[in-house]
């Protein structure tokens, strides 16, 4: 194992909750991303089948909700490890630093596809970013003017699209999964429609990232688990999550093609599904060496029997980085290297 180097007030921290408070805790926790969770909770499985430590607390609070938890603190109330399906924002690294998390390490797992499904019992849709920007936006633009969504049924967007009411399902504003979603599909298909790239500043903002709420957009709250329930319950329904949701229900869910591709490893990888993104968690390095297990921990979440190819990862969905990106990461997350990117 490689010692962790500490800056002198990370280390004095460190030292005062192990010399007290810190013994009152024996599990690592770990909050974030419902993305990241299943894969989250995979390797918590694995590591606490070693018999070595106890199985960690893992809790799905979306990536936003977990970042303000974990940067709320450090020692024993505050949790060692935050997943995150976005990197995290400057606004929640100075969030950390006024709370005293002034040493964490960013790892990178792998990448995924933001998946659009639906029942396998319905007839195979494939979307434009355009389209789905239309059925999901609260504004969009109408005969040249930008005005409060009026569509309620597919077919009104494009005849060729079914006669069904619009009805999706998906992630809150807390969630990771809802800022990919807005940033990759809803502001690039709003670069569609001329009326709408002529706004200028803050408006044109509000007008290509604003959800309906009007209801065929619903927020289905952070466990995907229950979108998958729904969409097995209505043939008629859209869901958006990432591809691990999809992947582990493939008897009863397919995707929706977006611009005609559908999310595969293949595609995910290969960046052919325009979709894609990066699944990252955090670790709180002041609480490596005090919370038992937690580099352990770390160490058996980067090694390739988990996240390599034919890992146990990748047999949930989660897509492999490169070979040399993941000896990147593996070393960096195994040294605890402090994340700088906010501080150059």
């Amino acid at each position: 194992m490689q010692k962790i180097l500490l800056t002198a007030s990370v280390a004095a921290l460190a030292a005062a909750m192990s010399a007290g408070a810190a013994q009152a805790r024996d599990q690592i926790r770990i909050v974030g991303s419902s993305t990241v969770f299943p894969y989250t909770q995979a390797v918590a499985e694995e590591f606490g089948n070693t018999g070595g430590f106890a199985a960690p607390v893992t809790e799905s609070t979306g990536t936003g909700g977990g970042m303000q938890i974990f940067c709320g603190g450090v020692g024993v109330d505050h949790p060692d490890i935050t997943g995150a399906s976005r990197a995290m924002k400057e606004g929640e690294y100075k969030l950390c630093l006024e709370n005293g998390v002034e040493s964490i390490t960013e790892v990178q797992i792998g990448s995924d596809g933001l998946s659009i499904a639906h029942s396998v019992d319905a007839a195979d849709l494939d979307l434009s970013k355009a389209q789905i920007f239309q059925a999901l936006a609260a504004e969009v633009e109408v005969d040249g003017e930008v005005v409060a969504n009026p569509y309620t049924r597919w077919n009104e967007i494009d005849p060729s699209l079914p006669d069904t009411e619009i009805t999706v399902f998906g992630p809150p504003p807390t969630s990771g999964t809802r800022d990919a979603f807005v940033e990759l599909v809803m502001e690039e298909g709003c670069e569609e429609f001329p009326a709408i790239e002529a706004l200028e500043g803050d408006r044109k903002d509000e007008v290509c990232q604003r959800m309906r709420t009007d209801g065929p957009f619903v927020e289905a709250g952070e466990n995907d688990n229950l979108i998958v329930q729904r969409l097995q319950a209505d043939t008629n329904a859209l869901g958006i999550f990432g591809y691990s949701f999809l992947y582990e229900n493939q008897d009863t869910l397919k995707a929706v093609a977006v611009d005609g591709v559908k999310p595969t490893p293949e595609t995910i990888a290969d960046e052919s599904y325009a979709v894609s993104r990066p699944l990252f968690f955090y670790v709180k390095n002041a609480h490596r060496g005090v919370i038992p297990g937690l580099q352990e921990f770390v160490e058996e979440y980067v090694s390739e029997e988990a996240m390599g190819p034919g890992g146990y990862l990748s047999e949930r969905g989660l897509i492999p980085l490169s070979d040399e990106r993941r000896a990147e990461v593996r070393e960096a997350a195994i040294a605890g290297k402090n994340l700088t990117r906010y501080t150059q």
